[in-house]
Protein backbone atom coordinates (compact mmCIF):
# COMPACT_ATOMS: atom_id res chain seq x y z
CA UNK A 1 0.00 0.00 0.00
CA UNK A 2 1.49 3.31 -1.12
CA UNK A 3 0.79 6.89 -0.11
CA UNK A 4 -0.10 7.83 -3.67
CA UNK A 5 -2.73 5.10 -3.68
CA UNK A 6 -4.28 6.58 -0.55
CA UNK A 7 -4.16 10.03 -2.16
CA UNK A 8 -5.86 8.76 -5.32
CA UNK A 9 -8.56 6.89 -3.38
CA UNK A 10 -9.43 9.96 -1.31
CA UNK A 11 -9.52 12.10 -4.47
CA UNK A 12 -11.92 9.69 -6.20
CA UNK A 13 -14.20 9.62 -3.18
CA UNK A 14 -14.28 13.40 -2.85
CA UNK A 15 -14.74 14.18 -6.55
CA UNK A 16 -17.00 11.22 -7.40
CA UNK A 17 -15.10 10.70 -10.62
CA UNK A 18 -11.89 9.03 -11.77
CA UNK A 19 -11.45 11.74 -14.40
CA UNK A 20 -11.79 14.62 -11.94
CA UNK A 21 -9.61 12.82 -9.40
CA UNK A 22 -6.85 12.37 -11.99
CA UNK A 23 -7.09 16.05 -12.88
CA UNK A 24 -6.83 17.04 -9.21
CA UNK A 25 -3.82 14.79 -8.64
CA UNK A 26 -2.07 15.85 -11.88
CA UNK A 27 -1.85 12.33 -13.30
CA UNK A 28 -3.38 10.66 -16.33
CA UNK A 29 -6.60 8.78 -15.63
CA UNK A 30 -5.20 5.41 -16.71
CA UNK A 31 -2.39 5.67 -14.14
CA UNK A 32 -4.80 6.61 -11.37
CA UNK A 33 -7.22 3.81 -12.29
CA UNK A 34 -4.35 1.32 -12.34
CA UNK A 35 -3.22 2.30 -8.85
CA UNK A 36 -6.77 2.10 -7.46
CA UNK A 37 -7.11 -1.38 -8.99
CA UNK A 38 -3.82 -2.46 -7.40
CA UNK A 39 -5.00 -1.13 -4.04
CA UNK A 40 -8.32 -2.97 -4.30
CA UNK A 41 -6.49 -6.16 -5.26
CA UNK A 42 -4.24 -5.85 -2.23
CA UNK A 43 -7.23 -5.25 0.07
CA UNK A 44 -9.26 -8.01 -1.54
CA UNK A 45 -12.36 -5.87 -1.98
CA UNK A 46 -13.79 -3.09 -4.12
CA UNK A 47 -13.57 0.42 -2.74
CA UNK A 48 -15.69 1.91 -5.53
CA UNK A 49 -18.59 0.74 -7.66
CA UNK A 50 -18.13 1.97 -11.23
CA UNK A 51 -20.91 2.52 -13.71
CA UNK A 52 -20.96 4.38 -17.00
CA UNK A 53 -22.57 7.36 -15.27
CA UNK A 54 -21.09 7.59 -11.79
CA UNK A 55 -18.70 6.26 -9.15
CA UNK A 56 -20.04 5.26 -5.75
CA UNK A 57 -18.04 4.48 -2.60
CA UNK A 58 -18.74 0.99 -1.26
CA UNK A 59 -19.18 0.13 2.41
CA UNK A 60 -15.59 -1.12 2.44
CA UNK A 61 -14.52 2.13 0.82
CA UNK A 62 -16.23 4.18 3.52
CA UNK A 63 -14.41 2.15 6.18
CA UNK A 64 -11.11 2.70 4.35
CA UNK A 65 -11.39 6.46 3.80
CA UNK A 66 -11.20 7.59 7.43
CA UNK A 67 -7.89 5.84 8.22
CA UNK A 68 -6.57 6.82 4.78
CA UNK A 69 -7.17 10.51 5.48
CA UNK A 70 -5.58 10.16 8.91
CA UNK A 71 -2.49 8.53 7.38
CA UNK A 72 -2.14 11.29 4.79
CA UNK A 73 -2.59 13.97 7.43
CA UNK A 74 0.04 12.31 9.63
CA UNK A 75 2.56 12.24 6.78
CA UNK A 76 2.04 15.90 5.98
CA UNK A 77 2.18 16.85 9.62
CA UNK A 78 5.50 15.02 10.04
CA UNK A 79 6.90 17.04 7.15
CA UNK A 80 5.54 20.30 8.55
CA UNK A 81 6.80 19.63 12.08
CA UNK A 82 10.33 19.18 10.73
CA UNK A 83 10.02 22.47 8.84
CA UNK A 84 8.71 24.21 11.97
CA UNK A 85 11.84 23.16 13.86
CA UNK A 86 13.74 25.42 11.47
CA UNK A 87 11.38 28.34 12.21
CA UNK A 88 9.51 27.76 8.96
CA UNK A 89 5.76 27.39 9.11
CA UNK A 90 4.59 25.93 5.83
CA UNK A 91 2.26 23.32 4.39
CA UNK A 92 -1.51 23.58 4.07
CA UNK A 93 -4.28 24.98 6.24
CA UNK A 94 -7.91 24.18 5.45
CA UNK A 95 -10.57 26.20 7.28
CA UNK A 96 -14.32 25.68 7.29
CA UNK A 97 -16.84 28.28 8.39
CA UNK A 98 -20.50 29.02 8.89
CA UNK A 99 -22.04 32.04 7.19
CA UNK A 100 -22.50 34.68 8.29
CA UNK A 101 -19.70 34.79 10.85
CA UNK A 102 -19.78 37.98 12.91
CA UNK A 103 -17.83 36.82 15.98
CA UNK A 104 -14.45 37.44 14.31
CA UNK A 105 -13.14 39.45 11.37
CA UNK A 106 -12.19 36.42 9.33
CA UNK A 107 -10.91 38.30 6.24
CA UNK A 108 -8.57 40.31 8.46
CA UNK A 109 -7.36 37.15 10.21
CA UNK A 110 -6.64 35.45 6.90
CA UNK A 111 -4.83 38.48 5.48
CA UNK A 112 -2.63 38.81 8.58
CA UNK A 113 -1.91 35.10 8.56
CA UNK A 114 -0.87 35.20 4.91
CA UNK A 115 1.49 38.09 5.62
CA UNK A 116 3.10 36.22 8.52
CA UNK A 117 3.26 32.80 6.90
CA UNK A 118 3.40 33.16 3.12
CA UNK A 119 4.63 29.59 2.66
CA UNK A 120 1.33 28.17 3.97
CA UNK A 121 -1.36 27.47 1.35
CA UNK A 122 -4.72 28.36 2.93
CA UNK A 123 -8.18 27.35 1.73
CA UNK A 124 -11.56 28.45 3.10
CA UNK A 125 -14.94 26.79 2.51
CA UNK A 126 -18.42 27.57 3.87
CA UNK A 127 -20.56 24.61 4.95
CA UNK A 128 -23.50 23.81 7.26
CA UNK A 129 -22.30 23.22 10.80
CA UNK A 130 -23.25 19.52 10.70
CA UNK A 131 -20.89 18.99 7.76
CA UNK A 132 -18.17 21.15 9.28
CA UNK A 133 -17.99 19.12 12.48
CA UNK A 134 -17.73 15.81 10.63
CA UNK A 135 -15.20 17.14 8.15
CA UNK A 136 -12.95 18.37 10.95
CA UNK A 137 -13.10 14.85 12.39
CA UNK A 138 -12.32 13.43 8.93
CA UNK A 139 -9.27 15.72 8.49
CA UNK A 140 -10.91 17.57 5.60
CA UNK A 141 -10.60 20.80 7.61
CA UNK A 142 -7.86 21.60 10.11
CA UNK A 143 -10.28 23.81 12.03
CA UNK A 144 -13.71 25.32 11.62
CA UNK A 145 -15.81 28.19 12.90
CA UNK A 146 -19.17 26.83 14.04
CA UNK A 147 -22.24 27.81 16.02
CA UNK A 148 -23.42 25.33 18.63
CA UNK A 149 -25.59 25.06 21.69
CA UNK A 150 -24.05 26.14 25.00
CA UNK A 151 -21.79 23.63 26.71
CA UNK A 152 -18.64 21.66 25.99
CA UNK A 153 -17.21 21.38 22.47
CA UNK A 154 -18.73 18.64 20.28
CA UNK A 155 -17.47 15.12 20.95
CA UNK A 156 -13.90 14.45 19.88
CA UNK A 157 -13.10 18.10 19.27
CA UNK A 158 -11.31 20.82 21.20
CA UNK A 159 -12.63 24.35 20.98
CA UNK A 160 -12.24 28.00 21.81
CA UNK A 161 -15.38 30.03 22.53
CA UNK A 162 -15.40 33.26 20.53
CA UNK A 163 -18.77 34.76 21.42
CA UNK A 164 -22.22 34.19 22.88
CA UNK A 165 -24.75 35.68 20.49
CA UNK A 166 -28.26 36.67 21.55
CA UNK A 167 -31.04 35.91 19.09
CA UNK A 168 -33.84 38.26 18.07
CA UNK A 169 -37.01 37.87 16.09
CA UNK A 170 -37.18 39.66 12.75
CA UNK A 171 -40.57 40.73 11.41
CA UNK A 172 -41.74 42.86 8.46
CA UNK A 173 -41.84 46.61 9.03
CA UNK A 174 -45.29 47.53 10.33
CA UNK A 175 -45.96 44.05 11.71
CA UNK A 176 -48.01 44.01 14.92
CA UNK A 177 -45.00 42.63 16.82
CA UNK A 178 -42.60 45.26 15.49
CA UNK A 179 -43.15 47.55 18.47
CA UNK A 180 -43.13 44.85 21.16
CA UNK A 181 -40.57 45.09 23.96
CA UNK A 182 -39.92 41.36 23.69
CA UNK A 183 -41.60 38.21 22.45
CA UNK A 184 -41.59 34.55 23.55
CA UNK A 185 -41.24 31.47 21.33
CA UNK A 186 -44.87 30.51 21.91
CA UNK A 187 -46.03 33.76 20.35
CA UNK A 188 -43.81 33.35 17.30
CA UNK A 189 -45.08 29.81 16.82
CA UNK A 190 -48.53 31.18 16.08
CA UNK A 191 -47.26 32.40 12.69
CA UNK A 192 -45.40 30.91 9.77
CA UNK A 193 -41.65 31.09 10.13
CA UNK A 194 -38.62 31.41 7.86
CA UNK A 195 -35.40 29.62 8.83
CA UNK A 196 -32.18 28.16 7.52
CA UNK A 197 -32.18 24.50 6.32
CA UNK A 198 -31.75 21.52 8.69
CA UNK A 199 -28.07 20.85 9.32
CA UNK A 200 -27.23 24.50 9.90
CA UNK A 201 -26.27 25.55 13.41
CA UNK A 202 -28.87 28.30 13.68
CA UNK A 203 -31.67 25.92 12.61
CA UNK A 204 -30.65 23.36 15.21
CA UNK A 205 -30.47 26.05 17.88
CA UNK A 206 -33.89 27.42 16.96
CA UNK A 207 -35.53 23.98 16.82
CA UNK A 208 -34.16 23.19 20.29
CA UNK A 209 -35.33 26.54 21.70
CA UNK A 210 -38.92 26.04 20.52
CA UNK A 211 -38.95 22.44 21.71
CA UNK A 212 -37.71 23.51 25.16
CA UNK A 213 -40.49 26.10 25.30
CA UNK A 214 -43.07 23.47 24.39
CA UNK A 215 -43.98 25.40 21.25
CA UNK A 216 -44.65 23.74 17.90
CA UNK A 217 -43.81 25.98 15.00
CA UNK A 218 -44.20 25.75 11.23
CA UNK A 219 -41.17 26.59 9.08
CA UNK A 220 -42.92 27.45 5.85
CA UNK A 221 -39.84 28.75 4.02
CA UNK A 222 -36.20 27.69 4.17
CA UNK A 223 -33.45 30.04 2.98
CA UNK A 224 -29.87 29.03 2.30
CA UNK A 225 -28.53 32.54 2.98
CA UNK A 226 -29.34 35.25 5.49
CA UNK A 227 -29.89 37.68 2.62
CA UNK A 228 -32.70 35.52 1.22
CA UNK A 229 -34.12 34.99 4.72
CA UNK A 230 -34.32 38.77 5.18
CA UNK A 231 -36.07 39.18 1.83
CA UNK A 232 -38.66 36.52 2.63
CA UNK A 233 -39.43 38.04 6.02
CA UNK A 234 -39.48 41.54 4.56
CA UNK A 235 -42.15 40.50 2.08
CA UNK A 236 -44.36 39.23 4.89
CA UNK A 237 -43.97 35.50 4.21
CA UNK A 238 -42.99 34.63 7.76
CA UNK A 239 -41.04 35.56 10.89
CA UNK A 240 -37.37 34.73 11.47
CA UNK A 241 -35.07 34.18 14.42
CA UNK A 242 -31.47 35.28 13.85
CA UNK A 243 -28.44 36.53 15.82
CA UNK A 244 -28.79 40.13 16.95
CA UNK A 245 -25.55 41.11 15.19
CA UNK A 246 -26.92 39.74 11.93
CA UNK A 247 -30.27 41.49 12.37
CA UNK A 248 -28.45 44.80 12.85
CA UNK A 249 -27.39 44.59 9.21
CA UNK A 250 -30.89 43.86 7.88
CA UNK A 251 -32.54 47.15 6.96
CA UNK A 252 -35.50 45.41 5.34
CA UNK A 253 -36.96 44.06 8.61
CA UNK A 254 -37.62 45.07 12.23
CA UNK A 255 -35.90 43.30 15.13
CA UNK A 256 -37.66 42.33 18.37
CA UNK A 257 -35.92 41.06 21.52
CA UNK A 258 -36.59 37.43 22.49
CA UNK A 259 -37.28 35.92 25.87
CA UNK A 260 -36.87 32.23 26.65
CA UNK A 261 -34.23 31.65 23.94
CA UNK A 262 -30.64 31.02 25.10
CA UNK A 263 -27.75 32.63 23.21
CA UNK A 264 -25.91 30.52 20.68
CA UNK A 265 -22.22 29.74 21.16
CA UNK A 266 -19.80 30.58 18.35
CA UNK A 267 -16.46 28.85 18.60
CA UNK A 268 -13.46 27.59 16.69
CA UNK A 269 -13.05 23.81 16.82
CA UNK A 270 -10.25 21.46 15.85
CA UNK A 271 -9.31 17.85 16.46
CA UNK A 272 -8.52 17.05 20.06
CA UNK A 273 -5.22 15.54 18.92
CA UNK A 274 -2.43 18.09 18.47
CA UNK A 275 -2.96 20.41 15.47
CA UNK A 276 -0.38 20.90 12.72
CA UNK A 277 2.17 23.74 12.91
CA UNK A 278 0.13 25.74 10.38
CA UNK A 279 -3.02 25.26 12.46
CA UNK A 280 -1.19 26.11 15.70
CA UNK A 281 0.03 29.33 14.15
CA UNK A 282 -3.50 30.27 13.12
CA UNK A 283 -4.88 29.48 16.57
CA UNK A 284 -2.17 31.63 18.13
CA UNK A 285 -3.20 34.51 15.88
CA UNK A 286 -6.84 33.90 16.78
CA UNK A 287 -6.00 34.18 20.46
CA UNK A 288 -4.13 37.41 19.83
CA UNK A 289 -7.13 38.93 18.04
CA UNK A 290 -10.02 37.81 20.24
CA UNK A 291 -10.96 39.01 23.75
CA UNK A 292 -10.27 37.06 26.91
CA UNK A 293 -12.17 33.79 26.85
CA UNK A 294 -15.60 33.62 28.47
CA UNK A 295 -15.96 31.96 31.85
CA UNK A 296 -17.11 28.73 30.20
CA UNK A 297 -13.61 27.79 29.08
CA UNK A 298 -11.36 29.74 31.43
CA UNK A 299 -10.54 26.62 33.49
CA UNK A 300 -9.50 24.80 30.33
CA UNK A 301 -7.17 27.57 29.24
CA UNK A 302 -5.59 27.80 32.72
CA UNK A 303 -4.84 24.08 32.51
CA UNK A 304 -7.26 23.22 35.32
CA UNK A 305 -8.60 20.17 33.50
CA UNK A 306 -9.57 16.96 35.27
CA UNK A 307 -7.00 14.22 34.43
CA UNK A 308 -9.58 12.13 32.61
CA UNK A 309 -10.32 15.02 30.26
CA UNK A 310 -6.75 16.04 29.51
CA UNK A 311 -6.47 13.68 26.57
CA UNK A 312 -9.03 15.75 24.70
CA UNK A 313 -7.12 19.05 25.03
CA UNK A 314 -4.33 19.64 22.50
CA UNK A 315 -0.93 20.78 23.71
CA UNK A 316 -0.60 24.49 24.28
CA UNK A 317 0.43 26.54 21.29
CA UNK A 318 4.08 27.58 21.65
CA UNK A 319 4.36 31.08 23.10
CA UNK A 320 5.92 32.40 19.92
CA UNK A 321 6.08 31.29 16.33
CA UNK A 322 8.34 33.67 14.46
CA UNK A 323 6.35 35.60 11.89
CA UNK A 324 9.35 35.69 9.62
CA UNK A 325 9.40 32.71 7.30
CA UNK A 326 11.39 31.97 4.24
CA UNK A 327 9.14 32.29 1.22
CA UNK A 328 8.79 28.87 -0.28
CA UNK A 329 6.32 27.68 -2.84
CA UNK A 330 3.51 25.62 -1.29
CA UNK A 331 3.65 21.89 -1.86
CA UNK A 332 2.24 20.65 -5.12
CA UNK A 333 -1.50 20.07 -5.09
CA UNK A 334 -0.91 16.40 -5.81
CA UNK A 335 0.74 15.90 -2.41
CA UNK A 336 -0.85 14.12 0.53
CA UNK A 337 -3.30 16.90 1.33
CA UNK A 338 -3.55 18.28 -2.19
CA UNK A 339 -6.77 16.44 -2.75
CA UNK A 340 -8.57 18.05 0.12
CA UNK A 341 -11.05 20.78 -0.69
Amino acid sequence: MELRQLTYAVAVAETGSFTRAAHRCFVVQSALSHQIARLESELGTLLFERTSRRVRVTAAGEAFLGPAREALAAVERARDEVAACGSQVRGRLSIGTITPLTAVDLPDLLATYRDRYPAVHVTLCARPVRDLLQQVRDHVFDLAFVDTRPGAPPAGLAGRVLAYEDLVAIVPHGHRLAGAAEVAPGRLAEEDMVDMPPGSGIRGHNDAAFAAAGATRTVAYEADTMALLEQLVGRGLGIGLVPAATAAGMPGVSAVAMTGVPPRTVRAVWLASAPSPAARAFLQLLRERTPEEPEEESAELRGEIPPEASAEIPPEIPPEIPPETSVEAPEEAGGPRGDRP
